[in-house]
């Protein structure tokens, strides 16, 4: 457990030198600092969204069951969105030179996490550990795939802005004329969930 939280403070306070030390890091290694960080985050908005009113298409739920379910559908999906960003953003990182293997990037997106998972649900400070966190990203494909500050913004740039502009330049004016006027595609649908 001490270096868990040996590499929390790294990861928060100086993330280079901890990347560095984290090179030989087994994927394996990785994931279980992962796993173990995420029932924080997972717990505490579990349990924010078990107060908060439901939709009335939501099947009702004892609020302990409701904190479980929540919290496993929470920790299951943050599971796989690291892996499918790890995927994507190694697509960027390998076309900006990065050549230390898919395995590297999945470790920087891992630990990486670590302000969100300790301070995310923090209201104010939740959004500075966001910010936090995407340097630490940064930093994170810099040191362990060691290529310039300048390819690792840019891959993760990329990462970002792609899926971005797809949607709101190519998806979104697409389905624009299929939207009524006024409603939005939310309101157009939300009448078949009352």
């Amino acid at each position: 457990m001490a270096g868990i939280v040996e590499k929390i403070k790294g990861f928060l306070f100086s993330p280079s030198e901890t990347f560095d030390a984290s090179k030989e890091d087994t994927l394996g290694d990785a994931f279980k600092y992962y796993l173990i960080l995420l029932p924080i985050p997972a717990l505490l908005l579990a349990v924010i969204f078990t107060l908060l009113p439901l939709p009335t298409w939501f099947p009702r739920m004892p609020a302990p069951l409701a904190v479980v379910f929540f919290a496993v559908v929470i920790y299951v999906g943050n599971v796989i969105v690291v892996i499918i960003n790890s995927l994507w953003l190694h697509i960027w990182v390998y076309l900006m030179g990065g050549r230390k293997g898919l395995t590297q990037t999945f470790k920087a997106l891992m630990y990486r996490a670590t302000p969100f998972l300790m301070l995310g649900w923090i209201p104010f400070i939740g959004s500075l550990a966001k910010i936090w966190a995407l340097i630490v990203k940064i930093i994170g494909i810099r040191q362990l795939h060691e290529i310039s500050t300048g390819k690792a913004v840019a891959a993760v740039v990329l990462a970002i802005i792609i899926p971005l502009v797809v949607l709101f330049v190519i998806l979104l004016p697409a389905m624009m004329p299929m939207i009524p006027h006024g409603q939005g595609i939310i309101g157009h649908y939300w009448h078949k969930f009352r």
